[in-house]
Formats: structure tokens, C-alpha cells, sequence
């Protein structure tokens, strides 16, 4: 079992340093995006390039392929969180749980700059659906048009419940954290610590004044690396938070943007919906015209077929071929 433990230590680390590696890319705007699109500048903006008709939509699914290998990036730097928090709960000393922690920052770190590149490229794509509508190379409520808005509105959606995810994780931590203090108190003291006590300390850090009893009866030295343990994991939560409330600005941006895109959606489909209407009467007009002219064909061949007639009724009795052959 320890083993596996330190293996998937190993690969929560290495998902971290890729997922650092990877953000470092990012903002240095090495990489593109299908060829084209929304690079991040060295301070942080980004860039749309111009595009020509024939490859709009090819350059549209670069920009979304870019946007969904950052959230495969985001999604691996989530698993090594979990993991690498898994261990952490593990540690009994105040080193280990400061690497642990360390790791864990610079992976949050790591997933900051991934979410706000993210977002940025999400909402250039929104710029280049309003540009492309304007500029009359996409057709409103168009299949192209349908398709730029639903993969947009889709992408958007998943970015913010990644980052709600984070939110969650950061809310498990606290608790948690809780928990071991509790764990703690109890090994040291034999009994179970006031709840006023651990939120205290948790809001403080001041573990010392909770172990004040423990560390005259049986002296400092024996729980002294449970003070400090726990004074660490305290410095450690405060940190970890702070980075997490960093990731909560782009769940509340995203928020902000997948409740706009919603008029968005609705105005493509009142387009459809009309387009939809509009075939669907041409299709009645031209049910029309057939029969029209289906009739048309019909009246003109019994005009013909009386025509006939009265032309043979008429000739008939002038000609009388039969007598002239008597004769």
C-alpha cells in the first residue's frame, strides 16, 4: 500500500509541474490556437487575428479545441488537488505537511492562469460570432451560426462548473481541517475539544493557547510537534483559500457570462424559429403553385379536347368523305 501511496503522489506532482509548464506556455503566447486566434500577449491580453471567410469555421474549432485541451488541464490539475490533499491528511509532521502544501499552491497557482487564459479565449469567441454576424460572412440563425453559439454556450457552462468544483474543494478543506484539529486535540488530551475552541483556533491559529493544559501536564516537548503540525496546516489552509478565492473571481465571471449568454441562445432561436416558419410557408406557397398549375394543365386539355370536337363536328359534314366515294 505504500507504495501505490507514493505512486500516485508521483503522478499528482507531475500534474502539477505539467500543468505549470503548460501555463508558462500560455502566457508567453507560444502556443496558438488551430493555427490562429486568441494568443496571450506577455501582459495578459489577448489577441484575435484576422480570418478570411473560407476559414472561419476552421479557425472557430481551433480557438475550441485550445479552450477544451485547457480544460483537460484544468480537469488533471483538480484529480492531483484531491490526491495530493489525500496525502497531506496523512502527514504527521509539520515538514511534510509543508511540502504537501507547497505543492498544492503551486498547482492552484497553475490553474489560475489556465482559467483566466480560458476565459479570455471564451470571450473573444464571443467577439468573433458578433463580428462574423456583422460582417455578413456568417448568416444569422445560419447552421454555422447555431453551431458557434452552442459550442461557445457549452464551453462556458463547463468552465464554471469546473471552477465550482474549486469552490467545493475549498469549503472540504476547511472542514477537514477541522477534523484533524479535532483528531489531534483528542490524541493529545484524551478528550474531545469545545467546538468554540477549534474555531478559534481556526480563525487565529493560535493552537498553543488550546493546548495550553496538555503542554503544562505533560511538557512541551512531548505535543510540541502536534502544535507545530497544526500551526502549519492553519498557515497552509490561509494560503490555499487566498488562491482558491482567486479561482472564485472567474466562477463569478463565468456565472456572469453563461446568465448573458442565455438571451443570446434565445435570439438564435427566435431566428431558427422564424427561418423554420418562413420554409415551411414557401413550402405551402409552392404546394400551391403545383396544384395551380397542375389544374391549369388539366383545364387546357379539356379546352383542347373541346376544341377537337367541335372543329371535327364542323368539318365532318362539309367533307363527307363517304358520299364522295358513292359517287
Amino acid at each position: 500500500d505504500g507504495g501505490d501511496g507514493d505512486d500516485d503522489d508521483a503522478r499528482a506532482r507531475a500534474n502539477a509541474s505539467n500543468g505549470s509548464n503548460d501555463v508558462a506556455d500560455v502566457e508567453l503566447g507560444t502556443r496558438d490556437a488551430g493555427g490562429r486566434g486568441t494568443t496571450t500577449a506577455s501582459d495578459g491580453t489577448v489577441a484575435t487575428t484576422s480570418t478570411t471567410s473560407e476559414d472561419l469555421m476552421s479557425t472557430f474549432f481551433g480557438d475550441v479545441q485550445a479552450v477544451k485541451s485547457n480544460m483537460t488541464q484544468i480537469r488533471a490539475a483538480l484529480r492531483a488537488l484531491h490526491d495530493e490533499h489525500e496525502a497531506s491528511k496523512r502527514a504527521t509532521s509539520a515538514e511534510e505537511t509543508r511540502e504537501r502544501q507547497d505543492r498544492m499552491n503551486a498547482t492552484i497557482e497553475g490553474v489560475s492562469k489556465i482559467a483566466r487564459e480560458t476565459k479570455l479565449r471564451l470571450e473573444n469567441l464571443d467577439e468573433d460570432n458578433e463580428k462574423a454576424l456583422k460582417s455578413g460572412k456568417i448568416a444569422q440563425g445560419s447552421s454555422e451560426h447555431r453551431t458557434r453559439a452552442a459550442l461557445t454556450s457549452s464551453m462556458k457552462t463547463k468552465l464554471k462548473e469546473q471552477m465550482g468544483e474549486f469552490q467545493n474543494l475549498r469549503e472540504r478543506l476547511r472542514e477537514e481541517y477541522k477534523e484533524i484539529v479535532e483528531r489531534r486535540y483528542f490524541a493529545v488530551t484524551g478528550t474531545e475539544a469545545k467546538e468554540e475552541d477549534v474555531e478559534r483556533l481556526i480563525e487565529t491559529g493560535e493552537s498553543e493557547t488550546m493546548f495550553q493544559t496538555a503542554l503544562l501536564e505533560q511538557g512541551r516537548g512531548q505535543i510540541l510537534d502536534t502544535v507545530n503540525e497544526i500551526q502549519e496546516r492553519h498557515n497552509a489552509i490561509l494560503e490555499l483559500e487566498r488562491k482558491l478565492l482567486e479561482l472564485n473571481q472567474v466562477f463569478l465571471d463565468m456565472s456572469v457570462l453563461v446568465e448573458a449568454q442565455g438571451e443570446m441562445i434565445d435570439n438564435v432561436e427566435s431566428h431558427v424559429a422564424r427561418s423554420v416558419e418562413y420554409v415551411q410557408q414557401g413550402h405551402v406557397e409552392l404546394k400551391k403553385a403545383r396544384a395551380y398549375q397542375k389544374n391549369t394543365r388539366k383545364w387546357t386539355c379539356i379546352v383542347i379536347v373541346i376544341l377537337m370536337t367541335i372543329l371535327i363536328s364542323v368539318l365532318l359534314p362539309v367533307l363527307k368523305p363517304w358520299k364522295s366515294g358513292s359517287a
